[in-house]
């Protein structure tokens, strides 16, 4: 892929007038990486902000255990690091690749410049960064307020593409920790859905049969 392709796809920079999208291509580097590179750590100085092509990239915290905690899990057109990027502190965590991976990354040094020089551009990030806010609250909300299948199916609900498919993560843990649930518990709730014949699953992907079925189950009554 090249950098416009990537750079459009990214809801980001979605409102953004296409003289300003030009500037973005010029200065974008476009980097293939294999599964488990590491792109940052917590504390590094940021990069810059990073878009996903193709591939997927986890970011995640280490806790005192040692056990890794997925905040975001980022797929084609999402991006990450923009926060760090932006306002130019540290990064609050680790970004790893999970499979192999295609992105793009925005230097910070240049993608500041180009804020201060072009305030229009500025707002017009702004309100694509909303989004993602909202998608953190969502999250939170899923956390707090869902079970384990009402967390899930709304999950395979907005991932799901053409025709319904999903492409799971490369290691399941890794979307288990992104929605607080166990591998185990992960396992057998798609069991479930699956008998209910909400979806069907292999080891790579799933397909969404039921979508009425699917958005009935994650909005069932909040965890007590």
């Amino acid at each position: 892929m090249d950098a416009p392709a990537i750079i459009n796809g990214c809801r980001l920079f979605a409102r953004m007038s296409p003289a300003a999208r030009d500037r973005l291509e010029a200065m974008a580097q476009v980097v293939a990486l294999p599964p488990r590179t590491l792109l940052f750590r917590q504390g590094d100085e940021p990069p810059g902000i990073y878009i996903v092509g193709r591939g997927l990239v986890r970011v995640f915290k280490v806790g005192a255990t040692g056990k890794d905690h997925v905040l975001h899990l980022a797929g084609p057109g999402k991006s990450f690091a923009e926060a760090a990027a932006i306002a130019g502190f540290r990064c609050p965590a680790n970004a790893e690749t999970v499979e192999d991976s295609e992105l793009v990354l925005l230097p910070e040094g240049p993608f500041a410049e180009f804020l201060a020089s072009d305030h229009q551009a500025t707002l017009d990030m702004l309100a694509g960064m909303s989004m993602w806010l909202h998608q953190v609250v969502d999250l939170l909300e899923d956390v707090v307020l869902r079970d384990a299948n009402a967390r899930l199916a709304r999950h395979l609900l907005e991932a799901s593409g053409t025709g319904g498919v999903v492409t799971l993560a490369a290691s399941r843990k890794h979307l288990a920790s992104h929605l607080n649930l166990t591998p185990e518990t992960l396992s057998r709730t798609l069991r479930r859905l699956t008998d209910d014949g909400l979806i069907t699953a292999d080891r790579d992907s799933l397909v969404v049969l039921d979508a009425a079925g699917l958005a009935a189950v994650a909005e069932l009554t909040p965890v007590i």
